[in-house]
């Protein structure tokens, strides 16, 4: 069964809208080891929560996984890995930081509870509390 996450982005470096622009694109630049756990559990066909940090703090588009987390050619240290991801739909508003805080029901997703992690795990009603909140 396909898997939840969610993928941080600085918005300045790489945004929904260069993704949506590629189309595709290989996500890597992951280097904290919670993070890395994470991206090594993704697998293609599974769904990403596109979310850009800075100024921004919100949730802004859906994306694809199109590849399991494999080696960063990039890189020469095999801890580090990637995943190939599509973009797929842009949410219809975007769903900030702020908003996430003050349902209850979200208290306990990572993205309260250890706000710097890149990426993380999204369970089934925290994904669509989140659509909904979204307007996906």
């Amino acid at each position: 069964m396909a898997q939840k996450w969610l993928f941080k982005s600085d918005p300045e470096t790489y945004s929904l809208s260069d993704l949506e622009r590629e189309g595709k694109t290989v996500w890597d630049g992951v280097t904290n080891n919670l993070a890395l756990k994470h991206l090594r559990s993704v697998h293609k066909g599974d769904s990403v929560l596109i979310y850009h940090t800075g100024e921004e703090r919100a949730i802004l588009g859906i994306a694809e996984v199109l590849r399991d987390a494999y080696p960063d050619p990039k890189r020469k240290d095999s801890r580090l890995v990637v995943v190939d991801i599509k973009a797929v739909k842009r949410l219809q508003r975007p769903v900030t930081l702020d908003e996430i805080k003050k349902q209850a029901s979200l208290k306990d997703f990572a993205l309260v509870r250890l706000p710097r992690l890149s990426v993380m795990p999204v369970s089934e009603s925290q994904w669509t509390e989140l659509l909904a909140l979204g307007k996906a």
